[in-house]
């Protein structure tokens, strides 16, 4: 079961909150979308002028609404731990937001007409599926949450193969609201919807990796895991969906995502190595130097992904600032060890001599000019000047992460960030202070960079979703191999015969179902209608579609003299016509399945050029190689006509050999 929705957390109050905003940007853009296409049909001055003031009014309204909605996405003060710490606050990804769908009188149907069962028999199953997916919408943020996302991913593996033919859609629209812009997404096509699972399995990872105490090892521990697997969820996402209609689930998104989860749990690492303290000891503080080096590399890559195009236009503002502080704090923290380790470590008789001088020419790629590693270690005067030379990097640094800070509204708010920043900043201004001053003049040495590196690299976690054992809800149907959406059968048949001294007439094969096989046509079964190839799908009135072929001869046996009866099914022709268009379509922006996508500027195509094909908006990786027909467009030509290529509907790739499943 979910959570309480009703209950006054503080993170079910911000899902709240996100979810009234989605509602105030959905009516926003449908009002824009009226507005314009009002623009684009009227000659009237007049008239052209008052919708432009509109549309003006519109556009800030909707400009105000995302700076709620990045507010929302920066709280992450509700999403730490409870207790007082003295750290950064990591980031979570928000869950998407998704309307309730009733999947009742669209499966009943199908069942009905393609199933050939009574319908009313999987009525407790339709609603056990209604009802995680109920639940899924407010997951618990500890494994059981994720174990029920996952189980619920699973099942919608079953209930595609189930229930969408590759054939035609089945009518029920599912409708996800993107985590940074609040646009809805309406498509008919289920891959919405596993995609959006999978999405919330790795932000549900990011809000438990937040929510781990950073003030004990297992805490450490469990982040750095929680951060690495959201990262391979999101990697997988991007890997499998190669084609989503929304900003979040871009490609150029998920890599910055994933990117970000590996810089926080790379911090965690950082984290749990100095959580037991970190002693004043050269070659520690060699270690440690480059841990923090490596902490500040991984969040300027960051930083940099987040001012690329597409993603700096819907990346929260609040987010790139953080990363950018994050990154020049372990910078300062780097500088201020060295300087540490060069202004209260000189060498003395007892230390090894080659291995300090090693140590300390691996923190850079070059010396600077004239200074040596064995020779800095020696001169008390060249020491004491790269040290300081450290020291006023160090505070370089941390005066602009303070800066950058001070900048974001939202930042400036959080109380424990200002105070870690201005407590390491008057740490190295403390060290420096402390350094004799006199030859401050001649102390002109450039600051080397410094190299970094780390002993505990992190890595994504690849999901195990066959960890997780679900049953489908819909296994009373029969075997999937056989009792699937792409297969088609006749209704079933009751075959009654006498055996004929015994003998059946007929051989059984296979597994569950069992199939007639080695029909003789002189028998008595063929003269009723039995015909090779049949599966048997009932003895006597009892479902034996899961029973193998010795359990069916003892049913067959166990009837004695009397007649044997027995339904059966035959499969069908199932080169049915494929539509050649999909229904997907992103509410109120018309011509446009997201805002990643280009204008598709229909009434300036020339009528003579055939438009170029488009990829389907969601399908299974880069090993689908085929062709779908382009989104958006209007129903296909008339039947018949030989001119016309046949183009396939994205739902034809849906059950190929690329398939999850």
């Amino acid at each position: 079961q979910g959570c309480n929705p009703l209950a006054e957390t503080g993170r079910s109050k911000l899902q709240n909150q996100r979810a009234v905003l989605n509602q105030q940007i959905l009516r926003a853009v449908r009002m824009r979308a009226g507005a314009e296409n009002l623009l684009r049909a009227t000659t009237n001055n007049k008239v052209r002028e008052q919708v432009l003031l509109e549309l003006s009014f519109v556009n800030s309204d909707l400009q105000i609404l995302k700076e709620e909605l990045e507010g929302l996405n920066i709280s992450v003060e509700v999403y730490q731990n409870t207790e007082e710490t003295f750290s950064i606050p990591l980031v979570p990804l928000g869950l998407k937001e998704t309307k309730e769908v009733d999947f009742t009188l669209p499966l009943k149907d199908f069942i009905l007409e393609h199933y050939s069962e009574d319908s009313s028999e999987y009525e407790d199953e339709i609603a056990d599926l209604m009802d995680l997916r109920q639940a899924c919408r407010t997951p618990s943020r500890d494994e059981a949450g994720i174990e029920m996302l996952i189980s619920y991913f699973l099942q919608l593996g079953y209930v595609e193969n189930r229930f969408f033919p590759p054939t035609r859609h089945m009518g029920i629209l599912f409708t996800w609201y993107d985590s940074f812009t609040g646009v809805p997404v309406c498509q008919q096509n289920l891959l919405l919807e596993k995609a959006s699972i999978l999405f919330n399995i790795g932000a549900l990872y990011t809000q438990i990796g937040t929510r781990c105490n950073r003030q004990t090892q297992n805490g450490l521990e469990n982040a750095v895991d929680a951060f690495q697997r959201a990262a391979g969820v999101l990697n997988y996402l991007k890997e499998t969906f190669t084609h989503t209609p929304s900003y979040d689930m871009s490609p150029a998104m998920l890599n910055v995502l994933v990117k970000m989860m590996l810089a926080q749990a790379q911090e965690c690492a950082f984290e749990q190595m100095s959580l037991p303290g970190i002693r004043n000891e050269f070659f520690t503080l060699v270690k440690m130097t480059q841990e923090a080096a490596k902490v500040g590399e991984v969040y300027m890559m960051v930083n940099t992904a987040m001012t690329q195009e597409p993603v700096k236009e819907n990346i929260p503002y609040s987010w790139s600032k953080l990363v950018q502080i994050k990154s020049d704090h372990y910078k300062a923290l780097a500088h201020y060890f060295v300087a540490t380790i060069l202004c209260d470590h000189e060498l003395q008789s007892s230390d090894d001599e080659d291995q300090q001088e090693k140590a300390l020419s691996q923190l850079y790629d070059y010396m600077p000019e004239g200074l040596m590693a064995l020779t800095v270690l020696k001169d008390k005067v060249q020491r004491k000047q790269l040290g300081k030379a450290h020291l006023r990097k160090a505070v370089v640094y941390h005066e602009e992460a303070l800066r950058v800070c001070g900048l974001c509204k939202k930042l400036r708010n959080i109380d424990v960030l200002q105070e870690v920043l201005t407590a390491a900043h008057k740490r190295s201004l403390l060290k420096y202070a402390q350094q004799e001053k006199e030859d401050d003049f001649l102390s002109l040495i450039q600051t080397p960079d410094i190299l970094p590196k780390t002993e505990h690299k992190v890595e994504t976690i690849t999901p195990q979703f066959s960890k997780v054992k679900v049953k489908d809800f819909f296994h009373r149907l029969g075997p999937l191999s056989v009792f699937s959406a792409k297969q088609r059968w006749t209704a079933p048949r009751t075959i009654r015969f006498h055996c004929e001294a015994g003998e059946l007439g007929f051989s059984l094969k296979g597994g569950s179902p069992v199939q007639i096989y080695c029909l003789d046509p002189a028998c008595s079964a063929a003269s009723v209608g039995l015909k090779e190839g049949d599966y048997i799908v009932s003895v006597g009135g009892v479902d034996c579609k899961w029973l193998g072929v010795n359990e069916v001869l003892e049913k067959f046996k166990s009837v004695g003299e009397q007649p044997i009866e027995f339904e059966v099914i035959s499969c069908q022709d199932t080169t049915a016509s494929m539509h050649s268009k999909s229904a997907t379509y992103s509410v109120g922006m018309q011509k446009t399945y997201s805002l990643i996508c280009l204008a598709m500027e229909e009434d300036k195509i020339d009528q003579t050029k055939k438009a170029p094909l488009k990829l389907p908006f969601l399908s299974w990786g880069t090993k689908n190689r085929q062709k779908a027909a382009s989104t958006l467009c209007l129903p296909s030509a008339v039947a018949g006509s030989s001119q016309t290529k046949k183009k396939l509907s994205p739902f034809a790739l849906l059950n190929t050999e690329s398939s999850l499943y």
